[in-house]
């Protein structure tokens, strides 16, 4: 499927980016949040985002979001069950 985003022709330059630059930041903006908000998994927005889970994990630092979001009961248990 295919979601089309009207936006300003002048925003890539205003933000010193190329067209493809401004429209993948995009991609990828829009799959973090949803992975933020625990909308959909990793994987699923390393694919929104058109880019491998790996790399989509790794980048995550770049939003200020963590890769694994765990409550410190939750990651107690996971500490003691290991």
């Amino acid at each position: 499927m295919q979601l089309i985003i009207d936006y300003p022709e002048l925003l890539p330059d205003a933000l010193q980016q190329s067209r493809a630059e401004f429209e993948q930041e995009a991609r990828m903006a829009m799959a973090v949040k949803l992975f933020e908000m625990k909308r959909v998994s990793s994987g699923m927005a390393a694919r929104l985002a058109g880019i491998d889970r790996v790399t989509f994990l790794l980048n995550l630092h770049h939003y200020d979001v963590a890769m694994i979001d765990l409550e410190d009961e939750e990651l107690l248990a996971d500490v003691e069950n290991a």
